[in-house]
């Protein structure tokens, strides 16, 4: 039986949205993060979403930052050239989103 992946890291069945993997940059104990894991889980199962965790504490969220991604209000999903949604995310929002 093959292993289970993580939901937030790319499986071989996975697409990568426009090109660029999904990056969602979260902090523990943040019920918004929750939230936007289950929202991203759910599109991921539908659209099979190719998205990749990070904290907000990480060399690699340190270095978004310093590129000028805004990271004030997490959770924070970028798309590698612009940030597709923030804090609450929303399931209707990210659909239209990811359909352009």
């Amino acid at each position: 039986m093959p292993a289970l992946h993580d939901p937030f890291t790319p499986a071989p069945d996975t697409r990568i949205v426009n090109g660029r993997e999904l990056v969602l940059v979260t902090a523990s104990d943040c019920h918004l993060c929750a939230h936007a894991r289950e929202v991203l889980e759910t599109l991921r199962r539908e659209a099979l979403l190719a998205v990749r965790e990070i904290d907000v504490e990480s060399d690699e969220a340190r270095g978004l930052a310093e590129a000028g991604v805004p990271l004030a209000f997490l959770p924070v999903l970028w798309d590698g050239s612009r940030v597709l949604g923030y804090g609450r995310l929303s399931e209707r929002r990210l659909r239209r989103e990811l359909a352009a």
